[in-house]
This record gives C-alpha cells, sequence and structure tokens, in this order.
C-alpha cells in the first residue's frame, strides 16, 4: 500500500521559463501542503534574471510537501512541490510527516535504502523524481526539463566495473596505490561547476549538502572561504629571496575587508538586478559608445500636449510629452533607417532591421526594466498611446514578460521624471541606440530676437559608434530636436 502511494507522487521541477535561464527566485507560494491544485492552477510566483512569473503546476492532485521556502534562489531542474496525483487517497495522513521534512530532504524521506536502484526505479519516491521528466512530454509552452538533466542523479553507487577499473588504472599512473583514489565525479548543476571553476575550488573536495549528494553554491562558497589563508602562507615556504616578497602584496589583504555590520546593511544581487549589472557590463565592453546632446525649447509640443488630453479621439489614453517624443524618434528614424539595426559579430555584418521594437525604461520596485512596444513603427497615435500605457502599467505592478523585454532595437529613458537634466545612458545589449531626455524647465531662452521664459530640456542620444558614425547619430538626434520644437513636422515628415 505504501510502495502504491509514493508511486503516485509526482516532483514538479523548476522549468525554464525564459529563454535559457539557469536559476529563479521562489517569491511567494500559493499552496502549502494538503491542498488540492488542479492542471493549470497557479502553485507560486518565481522571479527569473528577467521578469517575475507564476508558475501553474501541469496535473492534478493533493499537495505532499513543498522543497523551497520562500525567497529561496533554485536552479533550473530541481524538484520545487511535490503533488500526489492520486489525489490522496490512502496516502492523506502520509502528507503531514513529508511537509514536516526539511524542505531540500522531503523529496529523500521515503527512500531511506535504495539496494538496487536500477531494478526499482518507480518504487521510492526519490527515484520517482529522478525519472519523471524522462517520460512526460512538457505539457506548457517553454516548460519541461531536457531530457539530459534526468540522467544525472542515480550515479551514486552505480559505476560499472569497467569504470571503477578505468579510474584505479588511472589512479595507479597519478601515484596513489590502493582503492581509495577510486572515487565518483561529483554531482553539481553546470551553474554550479562554473562558480567553482571560477573561485578555484576543486569539487571533489567540496562536501554536499544538497540533495541526493549534489553539490550547491553555499557548498563552493564554504570550500572558498578557508582558501585564502592557505595562499598566503605557501609563499612562506619557498627559500628564494625574490618570492618572499609576495606575502607583502596588496592582493593578500582584499579577501578580509572589515565590515561595520551594525551600521551597514548587505542587498544580494539577483534577479533582475543581477541581470541588469551583467548586461550593462556587457554593453560597456562591447560596443563603443558615442553620445551627442541638444539642448531645445519644447514649449510647442507641451501646447500639443495639451491640446491632444482635450481631443475625443484621444480620450481615456495616457497623453504626455513622451509620447510626442516617442512618436518624433520613430519619425526621425524613418527618415535615417540605417541607425535601426544591430551588430552581428559571428558574421561581421550589420543588420538593418526593417520594424522598431521601441523599448521604454521603466524603474520598478524589482529593478530597471526596458520592455518594448513591438512594431512601434506602424502604429497610430492613437494605439502608440495605448501601448505605452499599458507597457507602464504592466511594469509598475510587476507583470511583465520575459517575451516583453526581448528583441527591442532602440530605447527610450526619461531621466527628467527624477528631475536630472540629462545623462549618458549605455545601450541595451544588441540595440543601436538609446535616447535619453531630461527635465523640462522654464528657461529663459531667445524667442523671436527677444529673452522670454520657454520650457527648454537636453536631449542625450548614445548610439553604437561600430554601425553609426557621427554624421548619422547627428541627424537623428537633429530630426528629434527639430520635431520637438516644431510639432508641425510630425505632419509633414510623418
Amino acid at each position: 500500500m505504501t510502495t502504491m502511494t509514493e508511486a503516485s507522487v509526482r516532483e514538479f521541477k523548476m522549468p525554464d521559463v525564459g529563454e535559457g535561464l539557469t536559476e529563479a527566485e521562489i517569491l511567494k507560494w500559493y499552496v502549502q501542503p494538503g491542498d488540492t491544485v488542479t492542471d493549470g492552477q497557479v502553485v507560486c510566483e518565481v522571479e527569473t534574471a528577467k521578469a517575475a512569473v507564476e508558475l501553474p503546476i501541469p496535473y492534478d492532485g493533493v499537495v505532499r510537501a513543498l522543497h523551497f521556502a520562500e525567497g529561496t534562489t533554485v536552479d533550473v531542474g530541481m524538484s520545487i512541490i511535490a503533488v500526489d496525483v492520486a489525489g490522496g487517497a490512502g496516502g492523506a495522513p502520509a502528507a503531514a510527516p513529508i511537509a514536516e521534512v526539511p524542505a531540500q530532504a522531503a523529496v529523500q524521506a521515503p527512500a531511506p535504502a535504495p539496494a538496487a536502484p536500477e531494478e526499482q526505479p518507480a518504487a521510492p519516491q526519490a527515484e520517482a523524481a529522478k525519472s519523471v521528466g524522462s517520460g512526460r512530454q512538457p505539457v506548457l509552452v517553454g516548460y519541461g526539463v531536457a531530457a539530459s538533466s534526468t540522467k544525472r542523479r542515480p550515479r551514486k553507487g552505480q559505476e560499472t566495473a569497467a569504470s571503477q577499473a578505468a579510474e584505479a588504472v588511472q589512479a595507479e599512473l597519478n601515484g596513489h596505490g590502493g582503492t581509495s583514489a577510486v572515487r565518483e565525479r561529483p554531482l553539481a548543476k553546470p551553474p554550479v561547476r562554473k562558480l567553482a571553476k571560477d573561485l578555484g575550488v576543486d569539487l571533489a573536495t567540496v562536501v554536499p549538502s544538497g540533495p541526493d549528494g549534489i553539490i550547491t553554491r553555499e557548498d563552493v562558497h564554504a570550500a572558498a572561504a578557508p582558501a585564502a589563508p592557505v595562499e598566503q602562507a605557501a609563499p612562506v615556504e619557498r627559500p628564494e629571496p625574490q618570492v618572499t616578497q609576495a606575502p607583502v602584496t596588496t592582493p593578500a589583504a582584499v579577501p578580509a575587508p572589515s565590515y561595520d555590520t551594525a551600521r551597514e546593511t548587505r542587498v544580494p544581487v539577483k534577479g533582475v538586478r543581477k541581470a541588469t549589472a551583467a548586461a550593462m557590463v556587457g554593453s560597456a565592453f562591447t560596443a563603443p559608445h558615442v553620445t551627442e546632446f541638444v539642448t531645445i525649447d519644447v514649449t510647442r509640443t507641451l501646447k500639443l500636449v495639451e491640446e491632444l488630453k482635450q481631443d475625443k479621439d484621444m480620450q481615456g489614453l495616457r497623453v504626455n510629452p513622451l509620447l510626442l517624443i516617442a512618436r518624433a524618434l520613430l519619425v526621425a528614424i524613418r527618415r535615417n533607417p540605417e541607425i535601426n539595426a544591430s551588430w552581428d559579430e559571428a558574421a561581421q555584418e550589420i543588420v538593418v532591421k526593417h520594424y522598431v521594437n521601441l523599448g521604454i525604461a521603466a524603474a520598478t520596485p524589482r529593478g530597471l526594466l526596458v520592455p518594448n512596444i513591438k512594431d512601434a513603427h506602424a502604429k497610430t497615435l492613437p494605439q502608440l498611446a495605448e501601448s505605452l500605457g499599458e507597457l507602464v502599467s504592466t511594469a509598475r505592478e510587476g507583470r511583465t514578460s520575459p517575451a516583453a523585454m526581448q528583441g527591442g532595437t532602440v530605447t527610450i529613458t526619461n531621466v527628467g521624471v527624477f528631475g536630472v537634466d540629462t545623462g549618458t545612458p549605455i545601450l541595451n545589449p544588441g540595440e543601436s541606440a538609446i535616447l535619453a531626455v531630461g527635465a523640462i524647465k522654464l528657461q529663459p531662452w531667445v524667442h523671436k530676437g527677444k529673452v522670454k521664459p520657454r520650457q527648454v530640456t537636453t536631449l542625450a542620444l548614445s548610439f553604437d559608434h561600430r554601425l553609426v558614425d557621427g554624421e548619422l547619430g547627428s541627424k537623428v538626434l537633429a530630426d528629434v530636436a527639430a520635431i520637438l520644437e516644431q510639432p508641425r513636422k510630425l505632419i509633414t515628415w510623418g
């Protein structure tokens, strides 16, 4: 009876909800052990490097255990929730003990001693978790784990005699006698292996704490911690006079900085903020940036904004200066289409795009997001206003999807909302240009031969100098400025 109950438990693994993402943070659980779930029901919300996403469960049943607490970062492919697809019949009383087991050990509880794992793959719950990905097809677009990811767990204790003999021979060649030199390859996810490589940690020396003997990020960091003193002590044993200078070099003092924990707060860099940081560093050191500036009188544009707010065709839509700035940039791109391009490093080609996916930088509680309006070049002014309104609202509510942030071609960032005059924006990776809009302020301005108070702002256009030369960048910026100074050009040029 017990075997049948445990065989009915299905393990739902963390899916790759983006494109090639390796991990996600569990923000919130919507279910608890003992709750009944149905196919398609949202069970939790996770945050990836691109956005917050709700995960639906792909089958019916009763929740047996939640393997990770809220706030935990989980690698793609790891089981996060156990569901009894038999509906809990005959096994409902067992749900409470499973829920009380520590999160990472919950899957292993029903399998104390798997004597012959190859002969009984479906009996224990742990073995069911290992094999669930091999036969089930993904039921949601973008969900599911590649079949290769399920072939790693059953490694412990399953080496063949041939592989053991080979390792023994290798051990003899390395000068290590005895069978103690024969050992299995440490189990670790690809991101953990990369972390170990970056930190110079030998995974064979790391004590695993994850389920099924898997090495976690924390294990690698713990193993790396005592490495610094060893490196400092090594040069002291060398008799050469020149080497004795090594311990006095500055790198030895770097690993042990002093922190005032009572007056400092550490914020983990993860999710959207981590991805943004990596993207900005990659962009800054890949694309040669050039930034040009122009200060303009936008008094007429602000008057047009007020008139549009009263227009019946624009009722209920978000009408503000950003709407006309976006339209001005789209017209400028139409007049100078070569700026709407990307650099293909592999092919050594410039890819000119005949569509504009207009990105709008948005500050959100989770960090900077840059969703884009698909095919913005083909939209009318009311359609563009509607798309801008939806984009901003969705971003502020944290509902921006990964797809909405992919495929952008050019971007607008409105730093003026923070009272900033201008800036030198960094390109989003894969894009050719980004326009920064400064604060609009009443300033003295020479207008029709006289100094008058006018609404003035400064625009800054950064572009990739590999594919946009100074002339092309200047023409685009000048066109945007001309439209905002004389909005009637939206008709004559548009």
